[in-house]
């Protein structure tokens, strides 16, 4: 286990900086310049340089990709001089000073991810910190309605197989795999939010906390978070029927559910203590990969419904252009994403003990 994980952890430092280097990059060949953007119609060419030197957009861009590497690194080098970007006199950075020369000093720090190019120098963590868990929620939620109305539906459909409601769960699924979310997001919306408002008592767009007229106290508004967990729910919930369904038919068909069956017992103790274990692995799979890409693929259903979550955080910095937050929200996604990988390899060594951690 201790190499595995050590192994994991190497992994996801590669991944990161290859996610890092290409975003980097990708953002810095764009045309625009975030300077101006940041200044608006205040520009002035005195003004340009000092937030240009503020920012470091004044530097080449391999050195702007290194200076972001040492603020995202937790042991880095900082300059002592008060006018270079990557002194410490700024508290942007948390910090334990390891040892320090006449002109740099080696620190031990929580990865800074900047400030927001448009938010008026706010910190990237605490946009992250307001926007992250309304999203995680909502994830959380559409994976946890996929997860037990598709197991349901693919048993349902195994026990009856090629009987008509096996034909109408798959149709149903293949509906649902069709439709994109932010189509599905739209219809939703229309029907249940305006239409038919009046019998659902459903908002067209809305958030998990709404603040009073005087913008003062939040209450709880759950009936806002079922219009968007149903829709980003819809297209993992038709996969995992699909796959719960073929997963076990085919764990059905093995000697040792035969001889299960042949010693008498009944098709209720032979699903549940035997076939439904053997066939949640490539549920579990599935799962995990559809987790991860809900946190990314929420930005449409998040826009649609203006759920304040990471979705709708990532489409305002992709129209301004905001770097950092574009960034910070990319690592918090590639990192869930490897450390569902991790637990998803756990689990599936629990579910096949012929599976080792190595």
């Amino acid at each position: 286990m201790g190499n595995y994980i050590a192994k994991k952890i190497i992994n996801t430092c590669i991944t990161l900086f290859g996610v890092v280097t290409v975003i980097f990059f990708l953002f810095n060949i764009l045309p625009g310049d975030p300077a101006r953007m940041m200044l608006g119609q205040n520009e002035d060419a005195a003004q340009l340089q000092i937030v240009q030197q503020k920012y470091g957009f004044d530097q080449s861009v391999f050195t702007q990709y290194l200076y972001y590497l040492n603020d995202l690194s937790p042991l880095s080098i900082h300059s002592n001089t008060d006018e270079h970007y990557t002194n410490l006199s700024s508290k942007n950075y948390k910090y334990v000073s390891l040892f320090k020369t006449k002109k740099k000093s080696v620190i031990l720090k929580w990865p800074y991810l900047r400030t927001s190019f448009t938010r008026q120098g706010k910190n990237v963590s605490e946009l992250l910190k307001d926007t992250f868990p309304n999203t995680l929620i909502l994830a959380s939620t559409s994976i946890i309605i996929a997860l037990f109305l598709g197991v349901f539906l693919g048993i349902i459909s195994a026990l009856y197989k090629d009987r008509w409601i096996d034909k109408l769960i798959l149709v149903i699924s293949t509906l649902g795999m069709s439709l994109p979310s932010f189509f599905s997001a739209i219809i939703f919306a229309w029907l249940f939010g305006f239409l038919w408002h009046e019998f659902t008592g459903l908002e067209m767009t809305g958030n998990l906390v709404e603040l009073d007229d005087y913008g003062e106290y939040g209450a709880l508004q759950f009936q806002n978070l079922i219009l968007p967990s149903i829709v980003l729910g819809i297209r993992p919930l038709a996969v995992v029927s699909q796959l719960m369904r073929n997963s076990l038919l085919e764990v059905f068909n093995q000697e040792y559910i035969k001889t299960a069956q042949a010693k008498g017992l009944s098709a209720k103790q032979v699903l549940l203590r035997h076939a439904l274990k053997n066939a949640m692995s490539p549920v579990v799979t599935a799962i995990s990969g559809w987790f991860a890409s809900l946190l990314a693929g929420a930005v449409f259903v998040e826009y649609v419904f203006g759920w304040n979550g990471l979705g709708k955080e990532i489409v305002n910095a992709l129209n301004t252009l905001d770097l950092p937050v574009i960034m910070g929200a990319v690592l918090i996604i590639a990192t869930i994403f490897v450390v569902l990988n991790i637990i998803v390899d756990i689990i599936y060594a629990y579910l096949d003990p012929k599976i080792k951690l190595n």
